[in-house]
């Protein structure tokens, strides 16, 4: 990975009044701006991705896929409070010379995005062309088109909602649980809680998929066992790869963050906010997705004026928007035809692709 990193030299402040000394932003590009800048694709990644957008987000981005470095300029950075490079609970305080752990600051979407906004000036890009998230990408991305609508002409939001809802944070509270439920993750040691982080992934995994994905997927040929399960295996072996690139105190933070997220936190507490959005906006939603219920990225749709509404249907839940790259890359690329010509919203902006 051809990770990049960049120093912020002033004090960033969040939302919540505290400050971070010493930010460190790690993200990665691909393609060329070009002269016109106006061929910029920007990523935001969801809870455990990082800035490598061609290796999560294979089929979509890639060499030879629609959002591909010779036509795009695509920007994506590592997220707060994550793990791979930007600054996080395993970073150095610099105030004490020690790693920050359960000190950290806590931090909401809106500091995610205002990360996002300090590098988007440092690579002097004052317009992006498409916007595109899922999930807790796809929230930070709606709250930087209200914070900045000048600033985005296309906005693409995929599995993810206005504000985060009583069962998405229930969930997130669950993993939360298992966290602290594991003694060593109040050691302040690196790979402290990761038996609760193994749990955890487990609970989350549960609501990234459905019913359907583990009756099918899991099921058991022989009708004799009693032990062993090929769901309960499944169930350890994905926890045991999150454990292996991740670490427990991210993982707390950015939930916490997930659970944040509100659009009309400290704005008027009405739909038609969303009318301050001036991008050309797509959104789609995956019809078995327990997670982000379709019915929360409707509430977007139909509230952003001119907005286009996709839905899909995809075996795998939640986890469909970065699953079914075939069926995303026809309906993006249907929707990025149409605000070329104009001729899907009246806000005909010049754009070319």
């Amino acid at each position: 990975m051809n990770i990049k990193k960049y120093t912020y030299t002033g004090t960033f402040k969040l939302e919540n009044g505290s400050e971070l000394a010493e930010l460190e932003i790690a993200y990665q590009t691909f393609g060329t701006l070009n002269e016109r800048k106006d061929n910029v694709v920007w990523v935001c990644h969801a809870l455990t991705a990082n800035a490598d957008v061609f290796d999560w987000w294979k089929g979509l981005f890639g060499e030879n896929e629609l959002f591909n470095p010779r036509e795009h300029f695509i920007v994506c950075a590592n997220i707060l409070g994550s793990n791979y490079g930007t600054t996080n609970p395993l970073s150095i305080n610099p105030a004490t010379g020690e790693p920050w752990y359960l000190t950290f600051p806590q931090f909401n979407t809106r500091d995610l995005v205002s990360v996002q906004k300090i590098l988007a000036d440092y690579l002097e890009i004052t317009t992006i062309d498409i916007l595109i998230g899922g999930s807790l990408g796809g929230q930070q991305s709606l709250e930087w088109a209200l914070l900045e609508p000048n600033r985005i002409n296309r906005l693409i939001l995929m599995a993810t909602n206005a504000k985060h809802s009583p069962w998405g944070i229930a969930f997130n509270e669950s993993q939360r649980l298992a966290l602290s439920a594991d003694p060593t993750f109040y050691s302040n040691t690196p790979d402290g809680g990761i038996k609760g982080l193994k749990a955890a992934r487990s609970i989350a995994l549960l609501s990234y998929r459905h019913y359907d994905t583990y009756a099918i997927s899991q099921q058991e040929i022989s009708n004799d066992k009693t032990d062993d399960f090929k769901a309960s295996s499944y169930q350890n072996y994905q926890g045991d790869k999150l454990v292996k690139r991740f670490n427990a105190y991210s993982y707390w933070y950015l939930s916490k963050a997930m659970d944040s997220h509100n659009i009309f936190r400290g704005r008027e507490h009405d739909p038609k906010i969303l009318d301050a959005v001036k991008a050309q906006t797509m959104v789609i939603g995956i019809t078995s997705d327990i997670l982000f219920p379709p019915a929360e990225q409707r509430f977007i749709a139909e509230h952003i004026p001119g907005a286009r509404y996709v839905e899909i249907s995809s075996f795998y839940g939640h986890d469909g928007f970065l699953v079914e790259t075939e069926t995303l890359t026809h309906e993006i690329s249907n929707f990025l035809k149409s605000t070329i010509s104009g001729s899907e919203t009246g806000r005909i902006t010049n754009l070319q692709h």
